[in-house]
């Protein structure tokens, strides 16, 4: 990869908004692979993605973002290490309204941990407008017990000004980390 196109990864459980957050800021048609859900599976959502999504971004300096999202299935995570080859960064999206949020960050910290040290990671967590608890103090407490020091907003995945915040946080971290 050239040092003018920086690769970014988000990550998440299903229904995080990862695909909505690429979309949200690709200067391109995002390229995915979602299939309709099987029965039995959540009645909020009816796709959910089987291996990736992509998008891209050219940044002010002329840099090119190419922006991989992850399933968020634990059944794809074959997946999860082949898209972080090659990435400068994480997004981890953590849906604030699912069963438990934060045991979904750790699995997510653990899984992606080696990754993370190499690199950096940011966390947005969505959905705070449906289930403000656990709060973000909660989520800082849990990483500081942890021992990471990792930025954590509230965003909108819908909203392109809310993922380039995220994005322009990873890049500072990575630049300045």
């Amino acid at each position: 990869m050239r040092k003018d196109q920086i690769k970014l990864v988000f990550t998440g459980n299903m229904g995080a908004g990862k695909t909505t957050a690429i979309a949200s800021i690709s200067e391109i048609p995002v390229i995915n692979t979602d299939v309709l859900m099987s029965s039995g599976a959540s009645a909020d959502k009816e796709r959910t993605t089987v291996a990736m999504d992509y998008g891209e971004l050219t940044l002010g300096s002329g840099e090119k973002l190419f922006l991989y999202g992850t399933p968020g299935q634990q059944r794809f995570d074959y997946m999860w290490q082949i898209l972080i080859q090659g990435g400068l960064g994480l997004i981890i999206l953590i849906d604030n309204s699912g069963d438990d949020p934060i045991g979904d960050l750790a699995r997510y910290l653990d899984s992606f941990h080696d990754f993370i040290q190499e690199t950096g990671a940011v966390i947005g967590v969505t959905h705070t407008d449906d289930a403000p608890r656990p709060d973000l103090q909660m989520y800082y407490h849990y990483l500081q017990e942890r021992g990471l020091q990792l930025p954590v907003f509230p965003i909108d995945a819908r909203s392109r000004e809310s993922v380039v915040m995220l994005i322009q946080a990873l890049l500072a971290i990575l630049e300045y980390g």
